[in-house]
Parts: structure tokens; C-alpha cells; sequence
């Protein structure tokens, strides 16, 4: 297995940024208040497989709470456009590892969402993001995922940073994810009455939807995580 490169010039010149460019390259950071930390988000029109399941009834994806609620307001909407934009420019990486070391050192948080809305675009994209966790080493990242097929094609060639969780979500209510998801660590979605033996609860719900002290969607050995559908 091959260890993302990570270029010298970008290793080195991630601190010599201003914030307000690193923001303008990357579109910036998202602060969900559940998270105890930020996070990055892209619009979940543009995500393949959830589009697909979008369609479909008694999918996770059908009734998709980032295209809805404040997620469809044009400033928002246009927010998220611009960061999928942003994922083209060449000092993305770099720009993005910076913005993540400066919150981590100046508002003392180590965890980081990626997508609380949308999901990868392409290998590229997930080769990027492996890039920015490399350069951001004290920082736990978690990235949930659908798009499994392009997890496998990445695993087949390259090792995963050991401070990023990939968490395969499930395409079903009240079922595990397809075969795709190998070994990976997973989530799923519950109803009312069908919570998942052996599973870590998503405790939420009952402390003002807020993560509070649980980090299990970044803890690797907490093999499967599940959410109660709201």
C-alpha cells in the first residue's frame, strides 16, 4: 500500500497563510452546533449515490435533511456551491490543512466533521482530504460516506492516515451497509423499536441533539454507530 504524498512545498508552507485567503481558496469552514468541533460541507444535490437514493422509499436519503431547513436558503445554497467549486484550486489542500491547525491551536478543538451535508466526489477528492489529515496530525477526522465504490478503489492503492475515520453509512433504514463497505467501521439509521444490538446509540436526542462527550463516530474500534431517524 502506497502512503499519500504529501509535496514538500505544501508541507512547508502551510503556515505562512492568512485566514482570510486560506477562507477565500477554500470557502471556508462550517460550525455545526451538534459538533463538537467544524466541519466542511458541499451540497447534497451534487451527491451521486445519495441522489440516486433519494428516490427510492425507505432509503436514508429520502427524506435528506441538508436539502431542506436552512440548507436551501441562496445564501447558504450559494455557500455550498462555492466550496465544491473551491475543491478545483490547486492550494486547496494546503489552504485547508492551515484553516484546520489555526482553529485547532486557537479554539482548542481536535475534531473534524467531514460533510455534514454532500459526500466525495471522485478518488481526487478523497485523496485531497487524506492530504489535509496528514498535514493536520493532531486533529481526529471522521468522513461518513455512501460513495463505497470510491473508498475501495483508494483502499486498494493507498493506506488511510491513522487520524481519519472512514464511517460507511448505511442506504437503508434499519439495515447495514452493502457488502462495498468491507471492513470498515459503519452507521446506520434506525426507526422506532428497531434499534441494532450490539451497536453505540447515538446518544443525541437526548442531550439537546448535541454530541456533548462522545466522539465514537471518530473512534475507529466503535465498529458500528447507529442513529435514531428523526
Amino acid at each position: 500500500m502506497l502512503v499519500i504524498d504529501v509535496p514538500a512545498t505544501t508541507a512547508t508552507s502551510t503556515m505562512r497563510w492568512r485566514v482570510s485567503t486560506a477562507k477565500e481558496v477554500t470557502g471556508g469552514l462550517s460550525n455545526p452546533n451538534k459538533m463538537p468541533g467544524y466541519s466542511y460541507n458541499i451540497p447534497a444535490w451534487e451527491c451521486k449515490v445519495g441522489s440516486a437514493l433519494r428516490e427510492l422509499t425507505g432509503s436514508v436519503c429520502s427524506k435528506c435533511y441538508a436539502r431542506k431547513g436552512r440548507y436551501v436558503l441562496p445564501t447558504v445554497k450559494e455557500a455550498l456551491y462555492r466550496r465544491l467549486a473551491c475543491l478545483q484550486n490547486p492550494q486547496w489542500v494546503e489552504a485547508m490543512a492551515f484553516l484546520i491547525n489555526w482553529y485547532y491551536v486557537r479554539k482548542d478543538f481536535g475534531h473534524f466533521r467531514w460533510h455534514d451535508s454532500g459526500d466525495l466526489q471522485s478518488e481526487e477528492h478523497l485523496i485531497k482530504i487524506c492530504q489535509v489529515c496528514i498535514l493536520t496530525p493532531e486533529v481526529e477526522h471522521w468522513l461518513p460516506t455512501k460513495e463505497l465504490q470510491i473508498v475501495r478503489s483508494f483502499r486498494q492503492k493507498y493506506q488511510v492516515p491513522h487520524n481519519l475515520t472512514i464511517r460507511a453509512s448505511a442506504f437503508y433504514l434499519n439495515k447495514n451497509p452493502v457488502k462495498a463497505a468491507e471492513d470498515l467501521p459503519i452507521s446506520t439509521v434506525y426507526t422506532k423499536g428497531n434499534a441494532p444490538e450490539n451497536a453505540h446509540l447515538c446518544p443525541a436526542l437526548g442531550q439537546d441533539h448535541k454530541c456533548g462527550d462522545c466522539r465514537a463516530c471518530w473512534d475507529k474500534g466503535v465498529k458500528h454507530v447507529a442513529y435514531p431517524a428523526i
